[in-house]
Formats: structure tokens, C-alpha cells, sequence
């Protein structure tokens, strides 16, 4: 067996084992089918491009998780109506959804009290349910929790706290109320363990989760490759098109600097004097070269 198909075989047994419980809570995480879906599928995409780093991660099933989580919950899924989480559950009558989330003739929240657990599950806001559904619904401890969460174990611990305050008071039937923490987990666990096992799911096969992957990974390689060439090819048209020094337009004459008459120089005295003393001496030869006439 070649190291690839041993990737592929331990990729394949990690999907087996994990696939349909990661749906199972991210559809608690989200309240909606598709979206759950997905994100699954895109928290193992992105495993198997990264495999080397997975594979020796102490928590597989954990590194797939926290990338799920993160699609589940990305902000800019409130644009898109089919894709935003939802306030309330969303029921599985789309056709679409039918071969994803197989719905009975009851809803799969385990009866009315199940659906109003998922409710308010998706009352609370997405850090404080998603630091519930880690600590309390997979029994995660708190430094862990807060890890995953990328934060503080204070802020963890808080995050909690407020969560299960206001769990108690939606559903006061629950018996939350007057319990001490450790009791509110059991209780939160046990029923959010059996709500997420009562949704029937069919993630997507891992030889396709597989394969889209590698194509989304040739993709986006070949748009990088794509943008290089693009930009290399305008770079050259440019230094092609554009001179290599200044050529003024024919149309417009040269600028010149304006011709300005230079008056004389002014004469100092010095130049004057020099000037006359001069004219004196020549004039003293000349009256010694001529005779005197008697």
C-alpha cells in the first residue's frame, strides 16, 4: 500500500467514525440541515488538504470539529438567506434536504420538549451556545472548552454560567434552577446527547469529500497561477507600449525662458581712472617724437 492510500484509508475511518455525530451537533450548533451539512463536509475538506498536520494531531475528530464549527458560525452566512442560522429549527420538508436529513412522521427533536431545548439552544448567542454545546453537550472540561473557543477559561467559564442561566429560565421544567453546576451538566448533557442523536443523518460519502477537495485545491492553484500570468503579461505590455524617455508632442513648441537685453555693465571708478592715465602717457610720447619747430 502506497503512503497515499494510507492517507486516504485513515482519512476514510476518521470520516466513518465522526461524520454523522459532527452533523448531528452542528445541526444543534445552527439549526439548519443544509448548513450543518456543509460545514461538516468543509471542516473534512479542509483535514485532507492538510492531512500531514492532522494525522499527527492529538485530536483528529477535535482539529474537524473546531473547523465546522468556524464555517458554521463564519458572519458572512448572514447574507445568504439558505445559508444563516437559524432562531428556530428549521422543519425537513425541502427536497432537498430529504436525502441529507431523513425526517419521520414526527419531528426528530425528540418530541415537543426536545424542540423547545433546540429553540432555545438557538436563542442564545453563538459563543454561549457554541461554549454550551462543547462543555456541557460533549462533555469537553472547561480549559479545553475555553481552548477551542479561543478563549480565556474566565471568559469560558462566564460564557457558560449565562448560558445555562438562561436555558434554566426558558425551560424551567428542565430543573436547572437551584442546582449546583456540576448537576446543571449532567442534566444539559443528557438531553442534549439524546437531541442530537435523534437526527437521522447521511453526510456525504469520504471518497467524494475526498475528491472535492483535490479539486477545490486545483482550483484555487490554478487561479493563483492564473493572477501571476495575468499580472507578468499587463507588467510586460506595459514596458512594451510606454518610451524609454520623454518625446514632447509636436503640436507644442518647447518651453524657452523668456529673452531678457542685457544692459552695460556700469563702470566704477577705478575702470575711468585707469582709462584716462592712459590717454595721458600716450600723449607724452607722441610729444617727445615730434621735433620742436624754431
Amino acid at each position: 500500500m502506497t503512503q497515499r492510500e494510507q492517507a486516504a484509508s485513515a482519512f476514510d475511518d476518521l470520516h466513518a467514525r465522526h461524520a454523522v455525530a459532527l452533523t448531528q451537533q452542528t445541526y444543534l450548533l445552527t439549526g439548519r440541515p443544509r448548513l450543518a451539512r456543509r460545514a461538516v463536509e468543509q471542516g473534512f475538506r479542509l483535514a485532507w488538504q492538510r492531512w500531514p498536520q492532522v494525522a499527527v494531531d492529538p485530536d483528529p475528530a477535535g482539529w474537524v470539529r473546531a473547523a465546522a464549527y468556524e464555517y458554521a458560525l463564519t458572519p458572512w452566512h448572514r447574507l445568504c438567506p439558505g445559508l444563516r442560522p437559524a432562531r428556530k429549527p428549521k422543519r425537513f420538508q425541502e427536497p432537498k434536504e430529504s436525502k441529507e436529513f431523513q425526517e419521520p412522521k414526527e419531528l426528530q427533536e425528540g418530541g415537543p420538549s426536545g424542540r423547545a431545548l433546540l429553540e432555545a439552544l438557538l436563542s442564545l448567542p453563538a459563543p454561549y451556545r457554541r461554549a454550551l454545546l462543547l462543555h456541557d453537550g460533549l462533555g469537553m472540561g472547561l480549559y479545553e472548552t475555553a481552548a477551542e473557543i479561543e478563549a480565556s477559561t474566565p471568559a469560558a467559564a462566564g460564557r457558560l454560567t449565562h448560558a445555562r442561566e438562561r436555558v434554566a429560565e426558558r425551560l424551567p421544567e428542565l430543573g436547572l434552577g437551584g442546582q449546583e453546576p456540576v448537576r446543571q451538566g449532567e442534566i444539559l448533557r443528557a438531553r442534549i446527547t439524546g437531541l442530537a442523536a435523534a437526527q437521522q443523518v447521511t453526510p456525504a460519502a469520504a471518497q467524494s469529500v475526498r475528491s472535492g477537495s483535490e479539486r477545490s485545491d486545483l482550483r484555487t492553484t490554478l487561479a493563483a497561477v492564473g493572477l501571476t500570468g495575468l499580472f507578468a503579461l499587463v507588467t510586460l505590455v506595459m514596458m512594451i507600449v510606454t518610451p524609454d524617455h520623454y518625446t514632447p508632442s509636436p503640436d507644442k513648441p518647447l518651453a524657452t525662458a523668456p529673452h531678457t537685453r542685457l544692459s552695460p555693465a556700469p563702470r566704477h571708478g577705478a575702470d575711468i581712472r585707469k582709462q584716462g592715465n592712459a590717454a595721458v602717457r600716450k600723449r607724452l610720447r607722441q610729444a617727445r617724437l615730434t621735433p620742436d619747430v624754431r
